[in-house]
């Protein structure tokens, strides 16, 4: 398949994030209908990769050398796909994996939807990225915001949940002086960072731990919390349109509550007369009975020695001097991190593909999409779900997206972001770990 400039009518804006813009499909080719097309941005004023080059560095092809159609691809939509089937299809269930099709594009057909799709994009993502249109292909999946062959007349509704860290590290390589972030989540110290920083207006009662917890009360808990501040980690869609949630990235002030949302969750639910909270109880009795969330939690857990750890392995593996260690005065702990450097490059190897798988797996995001069952007849792919307060039942199917490969060069980033968010949290006052936000609001004017 090719897409020539005259099929750029049939695209349209449905979101981005930073590195990728996804389009939805409003033409009549049925083997469309129902896909997104996800095509790469290039930063503005950076320089884009010839055609034909490896998209791996070569320290990168040593650590992915076990999967070839990785390590040889020359397009970024290769590696994803590459990745997404051979890594995370195979540990987060094929059934909850969408690998997608590469399909060709034109310069003109890409230069024609950038023009199309400039000004329904965030003003601060136009000034930041632009369509890369010299890429040559474009990545083609399911539309997960809505269910295929639910019937046009009848409605589908989805949430899009950005989980997060799901768990509290236990490495022995944390230091003692960042031993909080064994009781605290990394989602929660990160809040105070990022109200600090300015890139949100208030603080989320989101606690992961919820989430996956494996219990229906506070699995409903967590995505009240969600509703209640969904800031980046939480979206609702109407038939495949955002309705309510952020936009990714930004301010609080981008985010879309319509007041079509109330309007379709009650649509939704109308059979059984309950109302939006009913609806969140019906996320919650999903992501419980599904119990989807439990590989994702298994996938994070291949980070076994958290970033403080494997930054040390990462030095192995580029064999350079580890800079982390050079700054070190004290000789317990450089005793402690010569065992690290000490490893073997295929010990080194297995901790920093699980890291970095771990890392895909803490970024990724849950999409589940519902839509009302008919005299108790599921939809084909799709799973059951009702409340106990009511007799309807609705069909269901939950798809996990964004599960592109990180980059080997961002375990230094890793690294200083974590210790960035720590120190923040420490010093920005606790409260037995729960800092309180007068105590935040204090350290601020200080500052």
């Amino acid at each position: 398949m090719l897409l020539r400039p005259e099929d750029a009518k049939d695209w349209f804006y449905k979101g981005e994030g930073a590195a990728n813009i996804v389009l939805g499909y409003c033409g009549s080719s049925l083997s469309l209908v129902g896909k997104v097309l996800r095509i790469q941005k290039v930063a503005k004023g950076r320089s884009r990769s010839p055609n034909g080059c490896l998209v791996l560095s070569n320290h990168e092809r040593l650590v992915w050398r076990d999967i070839g159609e990785l390590v040889e691809c020359t397009s970024k939509d290769v590696a994803a796909r590459a990745f997404i089937q051979h890594v995370m299809s195979n540990l987060l269930d094929s059934k909850h994996v969408d690998a997608g099709i590469l399909v060709h594009v034109s310069k003109e057909f890409l230069e024609a939807v950038e023009g199309n799709i400039k000004s329904q994009r965030p003003p601060w993502r136009v000034d930041a990225s632009k369509i890369d249109v010299l890429h040559e292909s474009a990545l083609l999946i399911s539309d997960h915001s809505i269910i295929s062959g639910t019937p046009k007349h009848d409605l589908c509704i989805a949430v899009e949940i950005k989980p997060k860290c799901g768990f509290l590290p236990s490495s022995e390589y944390i230091v003692e002086a960042n031993a909080v972030k064994k009781h605290v989540t990394r989602f929660k110290m990160h809040q105070f960072l990022k109200l600090h920083q300015g890139k949100i207006s208030q603080i989320s009662l989101y606690d992961p731990l919820d989430l996956f917890s494996g219990l229906k009360d506070r699995i409903h808990l967590a995505i009240t919390a969600l509703f209640a501040c969904p800031q980046n980690n939480f979206r609702i869609f109407f038939n495949g349109s955002l309705i309510f949630g952020g936009l990714g990235g930004g301010l609080d002030n981008t985010v879309v509550q319509s007041h079509k949302a109330e309007e379709a969750i009650v649509d939704l639910i109308s059979p059984s007369g309950l109302q939006l909270a009913s609806f969140l109880e019906l996320v919650a009795e999903a992501i419980f009975r599904s119990g989807i969330l439990d590989k994702l939690l298994e996938t994070q857990q291949l980070d076994v020695l958290d970033i403080e750890g494997a930054i040390h392995v990462y030095y192995n593996i580029i064999s350079q001097p580890c800079v982390v260690c050079k700054n070190l005065i004290d000789a317990e702990l450089l005793h402690q991190y010569s065992f690290l450097h000490s490893l073997s490059l295929e010990e080194s190897l297995k901790i920093v593909r699980g890291y970095l798988i771990a890392a895909t797996a803490k970024d990724c995001s849950l999409m589940i999409s519902f839509s009302r069952t008919e005299d108790g007849h599921n939809a084909s792919d799709c799973n059951s779900a009702s409340l106990k307060s009511s007799n309807q039942c609705y069909n269901y199917k939950a798809c996990f997206i964004d599960l592109d490969l990180k980059p080997l060069e961002k375990m230094v980033h890793y690294y200083k972001l974590d210790q960035k968010i720590v120190d923040f949290y420490k010093t920005s006052g606790e409260t037995e770990g729960k800092p309180s936000i007068l105590e935040v609001e204090a350290h601020l004017e200080k500052n």
